[in-house]
């Protein structure tokens, strides 16, 4: 059950560094498949120790004007004008065992972890004609962990991110691009949850340390998208820079710049025949 939880939340994560479609266009309310994801991923930000996921899943897109399910994601929209628009949405991360990560050994476990919060996303600039569009996202997280039997509030995470997305990039190709780049900042239950080591778990190489809130690094993640008749593409690899960042002097940093990539195929079977206007 455990490899299931483990799987469920890499896709989540894996789901939310896609880019996304066409700026504007007629879309299925209701789309319905299955698909495949290939996700490598470090043990957490600033470990030197990666595993590798694959992913089988069920794929399930709803576009309705309040509530949206948008591969893995669900979102709820709040507030909405042309420029502005302010959701709820989540974000999850995978179990960690310290007896398989040297840095960690004889430390506790890291549990499954979740965000969720609000966000608040103004269009900047948009040319539709080019398919060109870039955007701000602000979105404030609580963050939480759980072994599945009980759940706990670790702190709060704040990540603003300039998007910027380019349809049909090579002409003809209906290959998309998206880029996501942006700082990072949480208060110190966020930063202690993975870079605090208590006086009981020290060692010569691993000494005490207590992280503080403040600035978390930086996040650039690239990713390219296509639709083929009833096949989606997916593709992305994501970095991170934490040099700055206030737990950086902690020994469980091992890596000041860290990679994530991943791939995913979805098979569309049904679509509804009411459409949408949908704008991203």
């Amino acid at each position: 059950m455990r490899i299931r939880y483990r799987a469920v939340i890499a896709l989540l994560l894996l789901s939310f560094l896609f880019p996304g479609g066409a700026i504007c266009e007629e879309k299925p309310l209701l789309e319905i498949g299955v698909g495949l994801g290939l996700l490598q991923m470090p043990d957490y930000r600033g470990s030197d120790e990666n595993r590798l996921y694959l992913l089988p899943y069920p794929y399930v897109i709803y576009r309705g004007d309040i509530l949206k399910i948008e591969e893995q994601r669900i979102t709820g929209q709040i507030f909405k004008t042309d420029r502005v628009l302010l959701d709820f949405s989540g974000f999850g991360a995978v179990p960690v065992k310290s007896s398989n990560n040297t840095a960690r050994t004889g430390m506790p476990d890291l549990d499954a972890t979740f965000e969720l919060g609000p966000a608040l996303k103004i269009r900047l600039w948009e040319s539709r004609e080019d398919q060109f569009k870039i955007s701000l996202s602000l979105p404030v997280r609580a963050f939480f962990s759980t072994d599945f039997t009980s759940v706990s509030r670790e702190g709060w995470v704040f990540s603003p991110r300039i998007n910027i997305v380019k349809d049909d990039l090579i002409p003809d190709t209906g290959l998309n691009l998206g880029i996501s780049a942006g700082p990072m900042f949480a208060d110190s239950g966020y930063h202690a949850y993975y870079y605090t080591v208590e006086p009981a778990y020290a060692t010569a190489e691993r000494p005490a340390y207590s992280a503080g809130g403040g600035y978390s690094g930086s996040t650039l993640t690239v990713g390219l998208g296509k639709t083929y008749k009833q096949f989606i593409f997916n593709a992305f690899v994501s970095a991170d820079f934490l040099q700055g960042a206030v737990f950086e002097d902690s020994a469980l940093v091992k890596r000041e710049t860290s990679f994530m990539s991943g791939i995913s195929l979805s098979w569309i079977f049904y679509k509804s025949a009411k459409t949408v206007n949908v704008e991203k």
